[in-house]
């Protein structure tokens, strides 16, 4: 979405359609174009319907967390946490299970969890004015460390419940449609969280803070308390991104996720975002973690080694970071002209 303000601090509707056009088209022919091209290096087989559920699945874990990630880069704000608390929501749903409680009240305290750790973000960059990335590199090794010690530094099991279907098709005994659960609930979450940044005051807020802070604050916005609430959700959707890595793997684990923060990261900015803020769309945030999905499956049944898969990440986030500076290199010429 665009981030043009208008004399309200608002942001023009017609900018952002436009916007939205322009960039969920573009990563969507992207995302076509990587699907082809994994198609014709392994096959026709590369489109069944069971890889293809395979990739919806995968795509699942990063697009929820990064649902959570386009409001804060929306917002001018970055969140390298995202991985510990993935970790740490698995670590508290096992534990929370193992001693009895009910799956809804298990996932319920890891929600809570992360819900914490988000605000502990918020708080440390509103209160001591210190950079996001700062805050978050360290909380990032802050909540690891946190996970890693609730679990005793190993994974735990956890009895067989609910929790573990949600990703599992109603052929296994799971999901709708032969759909699993969590691909719709990932939908519903996006519809949502589409609508609350293209249609309320909090989402008008997040593109004025992330265009200009300092206009936004004179408009009336009280930029602190978004900020506050901003990294508390994607604190909670980060957590329920751990849930269902939690469903996966089906123990707590808490050295799971590592480097998780990245692909998000990348899945944002391939969408249409921006690192310097005022700019994102949930279309293409979708699109930007469909196609990390897709890479990473087409490359293990290519049969690329593991070291590969990452050379090829690593060179998908330069791009993606590259691709912004040049997106924000083309808006100043045009606003110059």
């Amino acid at each position: 979405m665009d981030g043009t303000l208008t004399a309200d601090g608002s942001i023009g509707r017609a900018n952002r359609l436009k916007a939205v056009w322009r960039g969920d088209s573009g990563v969507l022919l992207g995302l076509l174009l990587v699907a082809i091209f994994f198609g014709f290096l392994i096959g026709p087989q590369f489109f069944r319907p069971v890889n293809l559920e395979l990739m919806a699945i995968q795509t699942v874990i990063v697009c929820v967390a990064a649902l959570g990630m386009t409001m804060v880069i929306v917002s001018a704000g970055i969140d390298l946490s995202v991985g510990s608390v993935v970790a740490l929501a698995t670590v508290v749903t096992a534990v929370l299970l193992r001693r009895g409680y009910d799956p809804a009240l298990a996932a319920l305290g890891a929600l809570g969890a992360a819900a914490l750790c988000g605000a502990m973000n918020g708080l440390l960059i509103t209160r001591l004015k210190v950079v996001p990335f700062i805050v978050t590199l360290g909380t990032m090794l802050l909540v690891r460390g946190a996970a890693k010690g609730v679990a005793e530094e190993r994974r735990i099991e956890a009895p067989l419940t609910w929790l573990n279907d949600l990703l599992r098709t109603a052929r296994s005994g799971g999901g709708g449609f032969g759909v699993p659960a969590g691909i719709w609930i990932t939908l519903l979450l996006a519809l949502i969280v589409g609508a609350v940044l293209g249609y309320t005051r909090f989402g008008r807020h997040l593109f004025a803070i992330g265009s200009n802070e300092r206009t936004a604050r004179l408009c009336g916005v009280r930029v602190e308390r978004r900020k506050l609430q901003v990294y508390t959700l994607a604190g909670i959707f980060a957590g329920l991104a751990g849930i269902f890595q939690f469903s996966r793997l089906s123990v707590g684990d808490p050295t799971v996720a590592v480097g998780l923060e990245l692909d998000v990261i990348a899945a944002v900015i391939i969408g249409g975002g921006s690192l310097l803020g005022g700019k994102g769309t949930i279309v293409g945030t979708m699109g930007g973690a469909a196609i990390m999905a897709v890479i990473q499956i087409g490359c293990s049944q290519h049969g690329l080694p593991n070291w590969v898969q990452q050379i090829v990440t690593g060179i998908i986030i330069v791009m993606a970071v590259a691709l912004d500076h040049w997106r924000q290199e083309s808006f100043r010429r045009g606003a110059a002209q």
